[in-house]
């Protein structure tokens, strides 16, 4: 039953980004306006800016029309489909679905709320829930256990980001106290935010390179993080990754994009033969990189190539 719920929730997940999106796309207004005793469409823009698409005429009647009839019908999915998502989570708390953890969970909606969770990418331990979740399996307790996530910053979109913070009026740290408040980064560890319950982000990033600042510092607010380098960085952001959606203990939803399987097991299996590795951290590495090397072979391999196969079949249609 709980595997029917996750299907049927990821459904409904889905289905309301999607309409979402398209809500996004006819944000604003269209409206007819006289000028020296010539009717024009001006379109009123989301962010309060103005411009003509030209004097009425049969092509912008059609404009006006076609826009009116888009929006009301992407307000009647949008309203549809998000009641069909609260459904959705509390059926997932019914039947005990998620164990993403709740401050994760929260995390990822509000990178993905303030539009910025494509900059990032979370890499580690929580990655395993991405994986469960599309396998349909429980991964053990053991192997899950942490109290940090660390999120990969794509520097390379770094662009976006802080046009994102402009128009939110807001730093990285602040879009985390939305999830929780209480997060605070660290004055002796930059790249660290922790919150009242001990759990912590952790923003790394690739090795300075084609321009990247170096330091990074997340906003101008001076309490945010400042992204600290790290050797595999370049390698992660730059191979293929994975998205799935998890669900939480309070059956909340979010999209985790993390690394491809293959490449957590990559990097889990270097980090256990490498000596500057942490020796406690060792073990887990190695049973993490095994766990995922199963769930690869016994199904999310065949499911891959299923995948390709279906593109295939696509592009010659």
């Amino acid at each position: 039953m709980q595997l029917r719920q996750y299907i049927d929730s990821r459904t409904a997940f889905i289905h309301a980004l999607q309409a979402k999106k398209e809500s996004l796309e006819v944000r604003g207004s269209m409206l007819w306006r006289e000028i020296n005793g010539t009717e024009y469409l001006i379109r009123n823009n989301a962010g309060g800016g103005q411009h003509s698409l030209g004097k009425r005429s049969t092509e912008t009647q059609r404009i006006y029309e076609r826009f009116t009839t888009r929006k009301q019908s992407a307000a009647e999915t949008l309203k549809a489909r998000t009641l069909k998502l609260d459904e959705a989570r509390k059926l997932n708390r019914v039947y005990g679905v998620g164990r993403t953890p709740n401050t994760v969970v929260s995390i990822l909606q509000e990178m993905e709320r303030a539009g910025i969770a494509d900059q990032f990418i979370t890499v580690g331990t929580h990655a395993l829930y991405a994986y469960e979740s599309f396998c349909g399996v429980r991964v053990q307790s053991g192997a899950m256990a942490t109290q940090d996530i660390d999120l990969l910053f794509d520097t390379r979109k770094r662009v976006a980001f802080m046009s994102a913070m402009n128009r939110l009026d807001t730093s990285l740290v602040g879009v985390l106290q939305r999830a929780d408040k209480s997060f605070r980064v660290l004055s002796d560890k930059k790249q660290t935010a922790v919150n009242n319950d001990g759990f912590e982000v952790d923003l790394i990033r690739r090795d300075a390179k084609d321009g990247d600042p170096h330091p990074l510092r997340m906003s101008d607010d001076e309490d945010d993080f400042w992204a600290t380098q790290v050797s595999s960085g370049e390698r992660l952001i730059s191979g293929r990754t994975f998205e799935q959606v998890v669900v939480s203990a309070n059956g909340q939803m979010a999209m985790m994009r993390t690394v491809h399987p293959l490449q957590f097991i990559a990097v889990k299996k270097a980090l256990a033969e490498s000596h500057s590795r942490e020796p406690e951290k060792k073990p887990r590495d190695a049973l993490q990189a095994k766990i995922v090397q199963r769930l690869w072979e016994e199904f999310m391999q065949s499911a891959q190539l299923a995948a390709e196969r279906a593109r295939e079949q696509q592009g010659q249609g």
